[in-house]
C-alpha cells in the first residue's frame, strides 16, 4: 500500500531567483561525442539504398518479410534466414501535413510526410519518408499508390534520403 507525500524536502526555485542571481547557475557547454553502429542489417539496408535497391531480411518461420530488416524476427524470437528485395513502390498507410519547420519557422511550402506500406513486405511494415509532386493536400489519400523517386546515381550517399521522396502513380 503506497501513502501519499505530503511533503517535499526543500524549496521551489523560481525563475526570479535564478534571474537576479540569488540562485547560482553555471552554463556549460558540453562537448560530447557518440558512436552508432548500423549493424549488418541496416548497413546491407543502407548499401542496398545507394544501389537504388530496397532490400529486407525474411523469416522462414513465420513468412514474415521485415523492412528495414532486421536480424531477429520479434514475432518468432529467432535469427531471420535471407535477404529479399522488394518493391519501391506501396501505398500510404497515413499522412501528415507540416506547415512549420524544424526551427518552428513558417514553411513556405507545406512538407507532406507519409508512412509506405511497400509492396513486398509484411502488412504493417511502413516506411516513415516525404512525398513529393503532390499538388495540393487534398490530392494525398490513405491508400494511394506511391513510387519512390531516387536521386542521381552520383548524389546517393547509402541514405535514406537517397529516396528523395514518394510520389503518386
Amino acid at each position: 500500500m503506497s501513502e501519499k507525500v505530503k511533503f517535499f524536502p526543500g524549496r521551489e526555485i523560481s525563475s526570479k531567483a535564478i534571474e537576479s542571481g540569488e540562485v547560482l547557475t553555471k552554463y556549460y557547454s558540453a562537448d560530447l561525442k557518440y558512436a552508432w553502429s548500423t549493424g549488418v542489417a541496416v548497413t546491407r539496408f543502407l548499401q542496398e539504398l545507394k544501389n537504388a535497391k530496397i532490400i529486407g531480411r525474411k523469416c522462414n518461420k513465420c513468412s514474415r518479410v521485415l523492412v528495414p530488416p532486421r536480424m531477429f524476427c520479434e514475432d518468432c524470437f529467432r535469427t531471420t534466414d535471407e535477404w529479399v528485395y522488394v518493391k519501391d513502390a506501396g501505398v500510404v498507410n497515413t499522412y501528415s501535413i507540416a506547415h512549420v519547420g524544424t526551427d518552428a519557422s513558417r514553411l513556405k511550402e507545406p512538407l507532406y510526410i507519409a508512412v509506405v506500406n511497400l509492396d513486398g513486405p509484411t502488412p504493417g511494415m511502413g516506411f516513415l519518408h516525404y512525398l513529393g509532386e503532390v499538388a495540393s493536400e487534398k490530392k494525398i489519400k490513405v491508400g494511394m499508390k506511391v513510387q519512390a523517386v531516387w536521386k542521381q546515381e552520383s548524389e546517393r550517399t547509402g541514405s535514406i534520403l537517397d529516396i528523395k521522396y514518394f510520389k503518386p502513380i
